[in-house]
């Protein structure tokens, strides 16, 4: 089986630099799994990774879709599949980066993204339909036919409960039996998967400042360039933590201070559902930062619990 090494953790934590460091020792290639900056353009908000911090390691999937074409999962998995081949029969290490938790459950999880695949016209009636009758009454359409969605979610979390019904729609299986038909560890890897975390508030402070140095290197300008070129808010790639704020305030419809405050908050609250879905996964390996002095040391770290792991 191939190796397939990841490096997660949520937004501003510092995967960046830990990841080129430890690609450099394992004669590793990175895969990002990061879902805003696989579109082109958008390198300011999606802190996308530059040529001088790539230190001549390769980086796949980055810089590689138009920001005007949807991009989904199934697309992202069929992708990385490619690039995991290539670099293993190079004798290289594949290895993940990202904080986009359901790109990376793509490849460590056993789901077939090909058979339940999507129903937009079936997804805008049920969002029609919970403008109308409220959230709560979508929500109750799924307690018949899948009770344990129905009781596990709540009528708020209005995608989750949508995605559930579309996949009963089109596999008349619950959302459950559909994930766990199979195997959901009957995968072609050998998972080593890292997460990164920090103390919260520390990482908070470090998500604020992150969106200070956004603007000091030209975020404002940036979305302006984006929306001149026909990208527009309706759009997916759009809809990004900082750039639909942006665009908000470029159409005057609330302040800098206000887009600024959006994005802070939208960005901490990102990091806090990313740590809880890192969570759900028990063969993540977690290593706290804040144990450590410099990022040579958490390298070292990492290296020696990989080493350890391929000897088992």
């Amino acid at each position: 089986m191939k190796d397939l090494f990841i490096l997660a953790g949520p937004t501003a934590v510092g995967k960046t630099d830990i990841s080129i460091k430890l690609a450099q020792k394992l004669n590793g290639e990175i895969i990002s799994a990061d879902s805003m900056q696989i579109y082109k353009y958008m390198d300011i908000g999606s802190a996308k990774v530059t040529k001088e911090e790539m230190q001549n390691i390769p980086h796949h999937l980055i810089d590689i879709i138009e920001p005007n074409i949807n991009f989904n999962v199934s697309e992202y998995k069929k992708m990385a599949e490619k690039e995991i081949e290539s670099i293993t029969s190079k004798n290289k290490l594949p290895m993940l980066v990202g904080g986009t938790g359901l790109y990376i459950n793509s490849l460590i999880y056993n789901y077939d993204f090909t058979e339940a695949s999507t129903d937009y016209e079936y997804r805008q009636y049920l969002h029609n339909l919970a403008e109308i009758e409220g959230k709560e009454y979508v929500h109750s359409l799924l307690k018949e036919v899948d009770a344990q969605s129905f009781n596990r979610l709540y009528p708020n979390d209005l995608k989750r409960v949508i995605r559930a019904l579309e996949v009963y729609k089109l596999t008349g299986k619950t959302i459950s039996e559909f994930n766990l038909e199979n195997d959901i560890y009957d995968i072609p890897y050998n998972v080593y998967y890292f997460v990164l975390t920090m103390n919260r508030e520390k990482l908070y402070e470090r998500i604020n400042m992150r969106v200070d140095i956004m603007l000091q290197n030209g975020l404002i300008e940036e979305v302006k360039k984006l929306n001149e070129m026909g990208y527009s808010a309706e759009m997916q790639s759009m809809k990004g933590i900082g750039y639909k704020e942006i665009l908000y305030y470029l159409d005057n419809k609330i302040s800098l201070d206000e887009a600024v405050y959006s994005i802070k908050k939208g960005s901490r609250n990102y990091a806090k559902r990313q740590l809880t879905w890192f969570r759900k996964d028990k063969r993540v390996i977690w290593i706290d930062k804040d144990k450590f002095n410099a990022d040579n040391e958490i390298v070292d770290n990492i290296v020696d619990i990989f080493a350890s792991l391929k000897n088992l």
